[in-house]
């Protein structure tokens, strides 16, 4: 039995606590993108179901490229965190996008009434602007997609 050495330890415990702050910080990424958690700087609800699929996938890459090398609390909080932000994807896809989000609704024109609405969620992922073309059904039929 070898003993590690202080050096070795400290070393270990801040590997520790880096790979649970990178679990932390891509599932309060995922949330944030489901609509859970309001964005920390902007304080608006967003929707971006692609960018919670990638992110949500980023940390099933870690839990299958890092199985039987992580401590039991380790893998614990990978399994927890995996679990909660697949639930609140499935949720985010039940309750579906909101209306003002919803890239095939067309924004309603802006009426004179002195009544202001509620902010509408913003999203994320930019939309196609008209330089882009169309992908062709070849590269519609190589998009990978994934369902929770």
């Amino acid at each position: 039995m070898s003993a590690q050495s202080p050096t070795e330890t400290g070393s270990v415990d801040l590997q520790t606590q880096l790979f649970a702050n990178m679990i932390m910080q891509l599932a309060g990424m995922t949330m944030i993108c489901l609509g859970v958690t309001p964005h920390p700087e902007t304080g608006k609800t967003m929707y971006d179901l692609e960018a919670a699929k990638h992110f949500i996938s980023q940390l099933e890459m870690l839990e299958a490229r890092t199985k039987g090398n992580l401590s039991p609390e380790e893998s614990a909080l990978l399994k927890q965190s995996l679990t909660s932000v697949r639930m609140a994807f499935v949720t985010a896809v039940e309750k579906g996008a909101p209306a003002s989000v919803a890239p095939t609704v067309p924004a309603p024109a802006p009426s004179t009434t002195a009544a202001e609405p509620a902010p509408a969620p913003e999203r994320m992922d930019p939309t196609p602007s008209a330089e882009e073309p169309n992908p062709s059904p070849d590269e519609e039929r190589r998009k990978f997609v994934k369902k929770y």
